[in-house]
């Protein structure tokens, strides 16, 4: 009676599940740990003045408007150009808190009735500490 090696007929394998866990748990990692610069999604140009900062922005919601007319509240850009969007928008991210100041971040190149539906929307809520973030005025050099 012959007896077979089963041995000999075992291919080896690899298994994956392991490495793609590892993988994913790298992913994790580096996406938590990862910081998000809030600044460099939106490049404004924003108007210029004199005078000096009155609060802290790092406590003030930022209500953004970029060159073409688009809102984003606090990372969150606003789907539609309308004052309802924007409107609805501002309460899902400020919640009930109305007292919290409120810092508009408007490109210099904004056309003005974006700025002015943000002020309305902004006022339509109840929102009455509203700031404009503006860049320090050119100083002119004497030759």
């Amino acid at each position: 009676m012959r007896i077979r090696d089963h041995r000999a007929d075992d291919e080896p394998e690899i298994n994956l599940v392991p490495l793609i866990d590892v993988i994913l748990i790298l992913i994790i990692f580096f996406v938590v740990t990862t910081t998000f610069d809030s600044r460099s999604m939106l490049r404004l140009e924003l108007p210029r003045a004199t005078g000096e900062p009155a609060v802290d922005s790092a406590t003030a919601l930022s209500v953004l408007v970029n060159a073409d007319g688009r809102y984003f509240v606090a990372d969150r850009e606003v789907l539609s150009d309308d004052i309802e969007s924007l409107k609805a928008t501002l309460a899902e991210v400020a919640g009930d808190d109305r007292e919290r100041p409120v810092l508009l971040r408007a490109d210099a190149r904004t056309p003005h009735q974006a700025v002015v539906t943000a002020y309305d929307a902004l006022g339509q809520l109840g929102f009455r500490r509203v700031m404009v973030a503006t860049a320090p005025a050119a100083t002119e050099s004497a030759p």
